[in-house]
């Protein structure tokens, strides 16, 4: 297997995780695109495999792997030409009940989870006016008897129409009354079925990848106070904690993407005579193609390492923003290589590179975009003033 910085790492969970994808080829996954469809019969056949809960413990019916494993298993979906993020929230999103949900909540709902009998897809966080300034939040939730009261909007929430649960992020003080702007707002778990339709309004955005991602409009959502997670007041701090594992798949997913467009681009290049000798002989073709491996490689130990320090309970903060700015920079970087490498026939549908294309230009924005990692790194690693 070319193009790995190490082919032995995971060998048998590569192997078996490859052999499903295998079986959803290039066209399965062009005729959804094309058809802005969802990916239910591979999800389902991931899930049914287990490698949807493989972050969840044994003794909730997952696999009880590590982030390492996790990340490895996103990174060969689309080491193979798929989009694991049809699917990714399902694996991290559970990450915020798993460590601070009651035990009834997880007992209740992680093996559902594990089985896929429950899918928990979604996150709402982000609002149209606050963007990633999360404290400013407007979206309320008032505690009325046994019940909170959900009133506000929120934008770009991925795959709800495909989730049974959702992790919602609302302000419960206001924000005026609370000592640190951080301070009071709280985790709720919302059952979409029964909140969609009595509260809930869900409008799908069309967007240039096949994405499915929505508007929520929350009008007098009755929420039972049940579904809180942890304590009112500290979900900022809940939400926080979740993100290095989101960061990190995240991450391993544009390592899969850019080793694709890394072996798309080589094959092609091998193949492609033009003047009576392959156009990879030509330098100005294959140097490209040589920096943008060295990118992906690069960017592929970092990835490595904050697992290897979110699994050792340990602050991953700084490698995980890290890992995710260069693994997305080098797969948008391979896959402007590879385009380039095509030359006409990358625009082609068939050739699955406009696709992937698309795909992976998603991550230099979402789900934090490059200048705010860059204002984490100044501010919490080179120690210079906050910016914001």
């Amino acid at each position: 297997m070319p193009f790995q910085a190490d082919p032995d790492t995971h060998t048998d969970l590569r192997d078996a995780v490859r052999d499903l994808c295998q079986t959803f080829p290039a066209e399965y996954w062009r005729k959804v695109d094309e058809a802005r469809g969802y990916p239910e019969q591979f999800v389902d056949a991931l899930t049914k495999a287990g490698w949807m809960a493989a972050l969840i413990p044994q003794e909730y019916g997952g696999s009880g792997l590590g982030l390492t494993e996790a990340s490895v298993i996103m990174e060969e979906i689309n080491r193979t030409g798929g989009n694991s993020g049809a699917c990714h929230g399902q694996m991290y999103n559970m990450g915020t009940l798993l460590r601070h949900g009651s035990e009834r909540q997880k007992q209740q709902y992680l093996p559902k989870i594990a089985s896929g009998e429950l899918r928990l897809q979604s996150m709402g966080v982000t609002e149209p006016t606050t963007g990633t300034d999360t404290t400013r939040i407007k979206t309320v939730a008032v505690k009325k008897g046994d019940r909170y009261v959900v009133n506000g909007q929120k934008v770009w929430i991925s795959r709800v129409q495909h989730s049974d649960l959702m992790i919602l992020l609302a302000r419960t003080t206001p924000l005026d009354q609370v000592k640190k702007k951080s301070e009071g707002m709280s985790i709720f778990l919302v059952d979409l079925k029964a909140a969609i339709g009595r509260g809930l309004e869900v409008r799908p955005i069309l967007n240039m990848v096949n994405h499915e991602t929505n508007e929520l409009f929350f009008d007098n959502l009755e929420i039972p106070v049940e579904n809180l997670i942890g304590e009112e007041g500290r979900g900022f701090k809940y939400i926080l904690d979740g993100l290095n594992a989101e960061r990190t798949l995240i991450a391993a997913e544009c390592i899969g993407d850019g080793y694709w467009f890394i072996d798309k681009a080589t094959a092609y290049a091998n193949e492609r005579v033009v003047f009576d000798r392959p156009i990879g002989m030509n330098q100005g073709v294959q140097f490209p193609i040589a920096d943008a491996y060295i990118e992906i490689e690069a960017a592929n130990l970092m990835r490595y390492q904050a697992c290897a320090l979110f699994d050792a309970h340990r602050n991953c903060g700084a490698q995980a923003n890290m890992a995710k700015y260069l693994a997305a920079k080098a797969s948008w970087e391979a896959a402007n290589v590879c385009l380039q490498t095509h030359g006409g026939f990358g625009f082609a549908c068939e050739y699955d590179v406009e696709r992937k294309f698309r795909e992976t230009r998603l991550y230099q924005v979402a789900p934090i975009s490059t200048n705010l990692i860059f204002s984490y790194v100044a501010e919490h690693i080179l120690g210079l003033p906050r910016s914001f």
